[in-house]
Protein backbone atom coordinates (compact mmCIF):
# COMPACT_ATOMS: atom_id res chain seq x y z
CA UNK A 1 0.00 0.00 0.00
CA UNK A 2 1.21 3.39 -0.67
CA UNK A 3 0.97 6.61 1.96
CA UNK A 4 -1.69 7.73 0.85
CA UNK A 5 -3.61 5.10 0.74
CA UNK A 6 -2.79 4.31 4.57
CA UNK A 7 -3.59 7.36 6.03
CA UNK A 8 -6.70 7.25 4.14
CA UNK A 9 -7.68 3.66 5.71
CA UNK A 10 -6.76 4.95 8.97
CA UNK A 11 -8.78 8.02 8.76
CA UNK A 12 -11.77 6.25 7.72
CA UNK A 13 -11.46 3.86 9.64
CA UNK A 14 -11.69 6.11 12.92
CA UNK A 15 -14.61 8.59 10.92
CA UNK A 16 -16.90 4.57 10.53
CA UNK A 17 -16.24 4.12 14.62
CA UNK A 18 -17.29 7.71 15.44
CA UNK A 19 -20.64 7.08 13.03
CA UNK A 20 -21.03 3.93 15.11
CA UNK A 21 -21.29 5.49 18.50
CA UNK A 22 -23.21 8.29 17.67
CA UNK A 23 -26.04 5.65 15.76
CA UNK A 24 -26.29 3.25 19.15
CA UNK A 25 -29.97 4.10 19.52
CA UNK A 26 -31.79 3.70 15.96
CA UNK A 27 -32.68 -0.13 17.36
CA UNK A 28 -35.34 -0.99 20.08
CA UNK A 29 -33.99 -2.80 22.60
CA UNK A 30 -33.74 -7.20 21.96
CA UNK A 31 -36.31 -8.80 24.20
CA UNK A 32 -36.22 -12.57 23.68
CA UNK A 33 -38.64 -14.84 23.47
CA UNK A 34 -39.50 -15.85 26.53
CA UNK A 35 -39.85 -12.23 28.11
CA UNK A 36 -42.28 -11.62 25.75
CA UNK A 37 -44.46 -14.44 26.14
CA UNK A 38 -43.86 -13.71 30.13
CA UNK A 39 -44.93 -9.91 29.38
CA UNK A 40 -47.69 -11.04 27.09
CA UNK A 41 -49.60 -13.67 30.46
CA UNK A 42 -48.88 -10.88 32.72
CA UNK A 43 -50.35 -8.62 30.26
CA UNK A 44 -53.73 -11.21 30.05
CA UNK A 45 -53.87 -11.64 33.69
CA UNK A 46 -54.36 -7.85 34.35
CA UNK A 47 -56.54 -7.69 31.65
CA UNK A 48 -58.55 -10.43 33.31
CA UNK A 49 -58.11 -8.98 36.71
CA UNK A 50 -59.78 -5.93 35.12
CA UNK A 51 -62.76 -7.53 34.21
CA UNK A 52 -63.32 -9.17 37.12
CA UNK A 53 -63.35 -6.77 39.34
Amino acid sequence: MNRTKKITKKHMSKVKKANAKLNTANKPKYVSKAERERLATLAAQEGASIVVE
